[in-house]
């Protein structure tokens, strides 16, 4: 069987966490913690990155730093992770869900505007795939009605936004870097894992020192160990955010091969879409698209079919032979938790990505025999 997914071990994972663990350090917000923050601070931009143990946590510490209250309005597209919308929920925000594109997951931007009224606080852009969303618009937006933006990036470590100012010399800027806070996930299904795991990326300095407080269970614990105070008590709230030590050293030894990592994938994902695309240029399926003002991190390769019959005839094919490929999300505002408490709109876009959206397997260890089965295999639904 040729897996969705296989976690990729660099070969150094055990050997970090076993300096971690004879370290003496092992609560969190040690030598391997500090060393994997400093790197994403470094290499990306990120003002300030605090690691987490998942990345719903780090998006439930962006809720609180957002000063989320009940009756608050955040805009998040329907097409998304449940974490992206619980994060807020648990703080008593009511989720006012946006469509995707019609030919992208991502939200249709050109949609925001209407849903923003006096009860709107947050803006919250899912990148998905790693592909960008129009990032100059959103933050044009939030500047306009005075918004927060919270970048999830669950899926979009080493991918860029691409100003589209028309100046050729235009600096991509990382993903994450962009709203006032982001997301990151680090789950063993994404480009560089620690199991389970994920960041938080503070781009606005007003955050900084409040969501250090938060990530220590409301203390100020960390200016403690610092030398910065010299006692530490409950001063705000917060939760047990941050990671054990063996995590983040299980973590740095990916961080460390980010690049080959990386570039192994996306030969994978060249190898699908170079293949692929005839079939997509006579219409059998869709393959991603990336926006002129996007990159590519090659977190996922999907095909959307014409419709759900011919979805389910596609995996089930593909499971036949021994491969499997996964559909993704169920819309949101559709979900039994929330259907009763969305506004009635039809988000058709959403639906279509749900009945009609398939991923197939993309791991760093797949090989060229691996690939080139999947491909014939497909190729074979639609007698090619």
């Amino acid at each position: 069987m040729i897996p969705f997914n296989k976690p990729y071990l660099t070969g150094k994972e055990a050997h970090y966490m076993y300096e971690a663990v004879f370290t003496g350090k092992l609560s969190g917000n040690g030598m391997f913690t500090q060393r994997c923050q400093a790197y994403f601070e470094q290499r990306f931009g990120f003002k300030k990155c605090l690691l987490t143990t998942s990345c719903t946590d780090a998006l439930e510490m962006a809720a609180i730093l957002c000063d989320i209250k009940p009756g608050d309005e955040v805009i998040i597209p329907s097409y998304t992770f449940v974490s992206t919308a619980l994060a807020f929920v648990r703080q008593g925000a009511k989720i006012v869900f946006a469509d995707s594109q019609a030919n992208h997951p991502n939200l249709d931007v050109d949609r925001i505007e209407a849903l923003i009224n006096s009860k709107t606080k947050v803006i919250v852009p899912v990148h998905y795939a790693g592909m960008a969303c129009d990032m100059d618009q959103i933050m044009a937006l939030a500047a306009k009605y005075n918004l927060l933006v919270v970048e999830d990036a669950a899926q979009a470590i080493d991918s860029y936004y691409v100003p589209t100012t028309g100046d050729v010399e235009a600096t991509p800027r990382p993903l994450g870097s962009i709203g006032h806070l982001s997301a990151f996930s680090f789950h063993e299904t994404k480009n560089i894992i620690s199991g389970e795991g994920g960041m938080l990326a503070i781009n606005d300095d007003r955050f900084i020192h409040r969501a250090e407080i938060i990530w220590e269970k409301g203390t100020n614990r960390a200016e403690f160990f610092r030398g910065e105070v010299n006692k530490y008590g409950w001063v705000d709230i917060g939760s047990s955010f941050l990671p054990s030590e063996v995590i983040a050293a299980f973590l740095w030894a990916q961080v460390e091969q980010l690049d080959v990592i990386q570039d192994k994938r996306k030969q994978h994902w060249n190898r699908y879409y170079e293949a692929l695309k005839p079939l997509a240029d006579k219409g059998y399926f869709s393959i991603p698209a990336i926006p002129d003002y996007a990159t590519n991190n090659a977190h996922m390769f999907y095909l959307v079919c014409p419709s759900l019959d011919e979805r389910t005839k596609l995996i089930n094919t593909l499971k036949q032979n021994d491969i499997l490929a996964v559909f993704h999300y169920l819309s949101l505002h559709s979900s039994p938790y929330y259907t009763d408490k969305h506004d009635g709109r039809v988000l058709p876009n959403c639906d279509m990505f749900t009945d009609c959206l398939v991923r197939l397997p993309l791991f760093y260890e797949l090989t060229n025999e691996n690939l080139d089965k999947i491909i014939e295999t497909i190729k074979s639904v639609y007698s090619m």
